[in-house]
């Protein structure tokens, strides 16, 4: 076990419940991540996708979990190639991974090209001009570190039109384009029966196979259990590497990853007909025990979350049993109806579950109104992180840049071949 080095100080004999005490003496909850499950969902994606390859989305900091420590468990795993969305996500991650592929779904902007090489990532190029862009750069200097295509077979959101790829496979097919992988993104992939996901699948074969000899990838978490035709030689698995149930019309497959806890502050007693929390929206039906929680919106639990006289809210698990939300979730704090518990069940600086324990990131998503990815990343900064699992034993240090004068040099030129097919204009 271990855990963000920021935030709590970490022996390898202290048990969860030692770390977590420690944790709380500064912080008002903590964050564990389970880094065994996470590597057991990728391995069960890794299965359910054979032979093509399993790739892992590790954007979003991997989806609030922790890109750094997630890429590193999930590289000793046996995961090869990581996705994430800027440059600045991929240098974070280069440190722990300095030997796969990472791809940056954000594209190619024009003099990033050296911020690409300094760090050997690919950018996702979904324009033309990001292509000529690219192409100028690679020419220039020599470098030859891959680049993906993204078309666009539906989502109208990134991506290459069908007819602008159509237009390149000239270019391509002559040779030295340094095109590493061929991609598209799928619209509907949670819902089995939707007409959409044949229509993409088409569009994309279709194309993908004009693009001689470059891998093609098309499913995501969802895509990966629409079957053998969406995983072509490459999958893109994000959220359900981290619990969220990619098939949201059966039961999850998925193992949970994130067990979320935080303390009670404070017990009260409110009498019959007094109000709970701002607006006076929730009203005590019966003489009523409060626990105070130190949560609220600021730590990603969600406004959306609190109850009033006519809607019951978000549950957390108390000394076992569920409670019930009482009023609105302000800043930095939630009340807790406890009125049905033991007493002295529970007490002030004793924790409380807002994830686990049978409630899962999608029925908290329900309650926020949102789904399971807008939960993880919204997860704030003000806990403590555990990190459990992946063979992790030490702190977690980041690394070190090198001194200027220990950097790579930069690519030499290299002779030019017969010039290719021009990209359209």
């Amino acid at each position: 076990m271990a855990s963000d080095p920021k935030m709590i100080p970490q022996s390898g004999l202290l048990s969860t419940e030692a770390n977590q005490a420690a944790a709380l003496a500064a912080y008002g909850g903590v964050l564990t991540v389970d880094l065994d499950a996470i590597i057991a969902n990728w391995r069960k994606l890794e299965k359910t996708a054979v032979p093509a390859e399993c790739s892992a989305v590790i954007k979003a900091d991997a989806y609030g979990c922790g890109a750094e420590q997630v890429s590193r468990a999930l590289s000793k795993a046996g995961c090869r190639t990581f996705f994430v969305a800027t440059i600045e996500e991929a240098r974070k991650v280069r440190g722990a991974v300095p030997e796969a592929a990472i791809y940056v779904l954000g594209g190619y902007f024009q003099n990033t090209g050296e911020h690409y090489a300094s760090i050997n990532c690919r950018p996702v190029i979904g324009d033309l001009n990001e292509l000529a862009e690219w192409d100028v750069f690679c020419r220039r200097t020599g470098w030859s570190g891959g680049a993906a295509i993204h078309i666009d077979t539906g989502m109208n959101r990134l991506g290459l039109t069908l007819a602008e790829a159509q237009a390149i496979i000239p270019r391509i097919n002559a040779g030295d384009h340094g095109i590493t992988l061929v991609m598209s993104h799928l619209v509907s992939a949670e819902q089995l029966n939707n007409p959409v996901n044949a229509k993409q699948l088409a569009a994309f074969r279709g194309i993908a196979s004009e693009f001689s000899g470059v891998p093609a990838a098309l499913a995501n978490s969802s895509g990966i259990f629409l079957g053998a035709p969406f995983q072509f030689d490459l999958v893109r698995p994000g959220a359900a590497l981290y619990g969220v149930n990619p098939t949201p019309e059966a039961d999850n497959p998925m193992l949970p990853v994130v067990d979320l806890k935080a303390r009670i502050v404070q017990i009260r007693n409110v009498e019959r007909g007094e109000t709970v929390g701002y607006g006076g929206t929730w009203t005590a039906r019966r003489p009523t025990k409060l626990a105070i929680i130190a949560v609220g919106y600021a730590d990603g639990y969600f406004r959306a979350a609190s109850s009033n006289d006519g809607t019951r809210g978000a549950e957390v698990i108390v000394a076992g049993k569920r409670c019930p939300v009482a009023g609105r979730v302000s800043m930095d704090l939630i009340a807790i109806d406890i009125s049905d518990l033991p007493p002295n069940a529970a007490r002030r600086g004793h924790l409380v579950t807002l994830i686990g324990e049978g409630i899962t990131v999608d029925e908290l998503a329900h309650h926020f109104g949102t789904i399971g990815y807008e939960v993880l990343t919204s997860l704030g900064h003000r806990y403590a992180r555990i990190y459990k699992g992946g063979n992790v034993v030490e702190p977690l240090v980041k690394p070190v840049q090198a001194p200027a004068a220990e950097q790579p040099p930069a690519p030499l030129p290299i002779e030019q071949p017969a010039s290719p097919p021009p990209l359209p204009n």
